[in-house]
């Protein structure tokens, strides 16, 4: 039986695919549940380690390469530090049913972000996993295929808990939904003790918004049907199906535009006219350029992005420069991209 350790090591060529062990693609957090961006990092960090993910090694990644990805924030020292120290303090649980143990133990042994270079944006991120998750990864035979771009398109942990869930289970034969008692899903969605108690509150704030979240960007459509006994909601069961190629399309080129106003096109209540970059002036309160530059251009001092109006001059002489239109298909995505490179030097 092939372990996913090989897996990944046989698909590194694909950076649009993650491996995950389906251990960890069904684990509980069982302390502290990580935030959605802490969540994208994680997958990054696997999907980076590939078939070394369970070596006691130092793996390595730039500043530079997370800030060419699209969904991911553009994050600088503080913020990534603040996501590391989310990691690091997740709790994961491997019940070996092999050897009858359960291991609990941490994502991450330690990280390192090397700043000597931060200057010139060559911060060099490093970390080694820690000894439960390599076990884990080691003994693993079963994987979970994600699209990357997906993980890192979703909104919110609940969505990306769910989704990395449900994806360990589409490949299953004869296998398109799943049963879960109220306190599973909430322990799968990493819902906190004390929160949303009642499975109204849980349904309307959590599952229904993380379900149309994966149907908006992903190849799936996803259903939950509570099941009561007496008044009381049991269980829920989540299914799935993929969606036909037209659908997929669509979701495929949602991915493909900026995340700014996904959530009113996912409602339906967004206009749809073709977007034209202003012709002069600031982009400062005019949506969706000034959130586009706010989410993606570089910070300085780790809290301000550049001067909206000079930001705004470049990136006109430079669509001048290349002979892109201002009302060019997708200029919201160039944009977007452009302002990832940015330098004010």
């Amino acid at each position: 039986m092939k372990r996913t350790t090989q897996i990944a090591a046989d698909r590194a060529y694909n950076e649009a695919k993650t491996v995950l062990p389906t251990e960890v693609a069904r684990g509980v957090y069982i302390e502290n549940p990580p935030s959605a961006e802490a969540l994208k990092l994680m997958h990054l960090l696997i999907g980076r380690a590939g078939g070394r993910m369970a070596d006691d090694v130092r793996h390595e990644l730039r500043l530079a390469d997370i800030k060419k990805i699209d969904g991911m924030r553009n994050h600088t020292r503080a913020t990534l530090k603040q996501l590391f120290i989310e990691l690091a303090g997740a709790v994961m649980v491997f019940d070996d049913t092999e050897a009858q143990c359960e291991i609990i133990g941490g994502f991450l042994d330690r990280a390192k972000l090397d700043y000597r270079h931060e200057i010139s944006d060559d911060l060099l991120i490093a970390w080694w996993f820690g000894g439960a998750f390599r076990e884990m990864a080691e003994k693993s035979c079963h994987w979970a295929i994600l699209d990357r771009q997906t993980v890192f398109a979703l909104s919110s942990k609940y969505s990306i808990l769910l989704f990395q869930h449900i994806a360990s289970l589409v490949n299953l034969d004869h296998v398109t939904s799943k049963t879960f008692t109220v306190s599973e899903l909430r322990a799968v969605l990493g819902v906190s003790d004390g929160k949303m108690d009642r499975f109204s509150n849980l349904n309307q704030r959590v599952i229904q918004p993380a379900i149309a979240d994966i149907n908006h960007t992903s190849r799936l459509t996803l259903t939950a049907t509570p099941r009561k006994v007496g008044r009381t909601v049991a269980s829920v069961t989540i299914a799935w199906e993929e969606k036909p190629q037209g659908a997929k399309r669509d979701a495929k080129r949602e991915l493909d535009r900026p995340k700014v106003g996904r959530k009113a096109r996912r409602d339906g209540n967004a206009e749809t006219p073709a977007l034209t970059f202003p012709d002069l002036g600031s982009v400062k309160n005019a949506q969706p350029w000034d959130q586009i530059a706010r989410d993606n251009a570089p910070r300085i001092d780790g809290r301000h992005v550049p001067d909206l109006r000079i930001l705004a001059d470049a990136f006109r002489k430079w669509c001048g420069e290349k002979s892109i239109p201002f009302d060019a298909p997708s200029i919201e995505k160039t944009f977007a991209t452009w302002c990832r490179s940015y330098s004010t030097r």
